[in-house]
């Protein structure tokens, strides 16, 4: 009595068409004979999960050997089903659906499960798009020009001079794909005289030379939404180039980059910046005007006794978050200047303001001298 065909799979009862075909994919390449030279116990294996796929892919087949077991292909009820040890008339095609899963269109280019008529889809592609850092706040509609295969308007994209026909490929039959058996394989691939499509036109076009597409300047606009991030990518479905012989367009990627702006540094939505001020403005307080990226001005307040590196944050005059509400912060760092080319008066003024300076208008180096000082002392 042969082997249960759901064991020979290493399935339940309850699995499913997709489980049946991974089941039987693992297994036939385990025990393909190629990958078993001269182990006859292999080749049996390979024959008996064949014959066990074979039968149970087959739904009909299926509800068969589920009511009555092996019984039912051996009392005339299906008697194809195990012919020839397992290698029937749909054993090719069980490979076939092997090689769809493992290789995709390696074999095929183009072609889909349906048989012929193929469709090339046109290529994806990338246009490097740099903008400034108030248009990536404000948003903007900036136009493209991008160089690439669009539709012949000559042929409409058929590929074939106006006027003519398709008539039926003689190498596929109009199937738009041929097979060749190799050993236990039949492999399938695109038909090289129609590529996949079925049919061969009576005369190519003249202008595009039978591939429905021509090179072509196209400008576009393109949407930047205000908040975009350097490195962002934007999808512009159908945009790229044509498909050949009237196949769908493929993508427009653009990938934006934002250039270094003279003032602002960007992170997030928060942006930075450096300014420097006088020793005095530093010591006495004082205020000064930045420039915002929305056009106006803000009030920077420098309060008595700042520090160099300190940060003053201007609160919403950020950039915006890509499709929210929230905009983010400004921060303004306050590089404090030291004098320099100092007249004689101001030599003495500020000599005299060393003398009368104490440990309280300098605390942080007047205790870092002290500390040195023991340092010092101590060695």
């Amino acid at each position: 009595m042969p082997a249960d065909f759901y064991q020979t799979l290493g399935v339940t009862r309850e699995a499913d068409e997709a489980a049946l075909k991974a089941a039987y994919r693992k297994l036939a390449m385990q025990y393909h004979p190629d990958r078993n030279p001269g182990d006859a116990g292999a080749e049996q294996k390979f024959k008996d999960i064949s014959q066990a796929y074979d039968t149970l892919k087959d739904p009909q087949k299926r509800a068969a050997y589920d009511r009555f077991g092996h019984e039912a292909f051996t009392q005339g009820m299906n008697g194809r089903a195990g012919a020839a040890g397992g290698f029937g008339p749909d054993f090719g095609a069980s490979m076939s659906d092997i090689f769809d899963d493992l290789f995709g269109e390696f074999m095929g280019g183009a072609r889909g499960r349906g048989g012929g008529q193929a469709r090339f889809r046109g290529s994806d592609l990338r246009y490097n798009l740099e903008i400034s850092l108030e248009e990536a706040f404000a948003g903007a509609t900036v136009d493209i020009d991008i160089p690439s295969l669009g539709t012949c308007e000559t042929c409409s994209g058929s590929g074939a001079k106006p006027g003519t026909g398709m008539s039926t490929c003689r190498t596929c039959n109009g199937h738009g794909k041929v097979r060749a058996a190799s050993g236990f394989f039949t492999i399938e691939r695109t038909c090289p005289a129609c590529h996949g499509r079925g049919e061969i036109m009576d005369q190519p076009c003249t202008d595009c030379g039978g591939d429905g597409r021509r090179q072509q300047n196209r400008r576009l606009s393109v949407d930047v939404p205000k908040g975009i991030e350097d490195g962002t990518r934007i999808r512009l479905a159908n945009e790229g180039e044509a498909g050949l012989r009237g196949g769908p367009p493929g993508d427009l990627y653009i990938f934006v980059s934002i250039r270094p702006h003279d003032l602002f540094q960007r992170d997030g939505a928060d942006l930075y910046a450096r300014v420097p001020i006088a020793m005095t403005t530093a010591a006495l307080g004082g205020e000064f005007e930045v420039p915002t990226l929305e056009g106006a001005r803000a009030k920077v307040k420098v309060a008595p006794g700042t520090q160099a590196g300190q940060r003053v944050r201007l609160k919403g005059k950020g950039m915006p978050v890509l499709r929210q509400s929230q905009t983010g912060d400004l921060y303004v760092q306050l590089d404090v200047e030291t004098p320099q080319s100092l007249t004689r008066r101001q030599r003495e003024l500020l000599e005299e303001f060393d003398r009368l300076s104490t440990n309280a208008n300098s605390p942080t180096s007047g205790n870092f001298f002290d500390k040195l000082k023991g340092l010092f002392d101590k060695l």
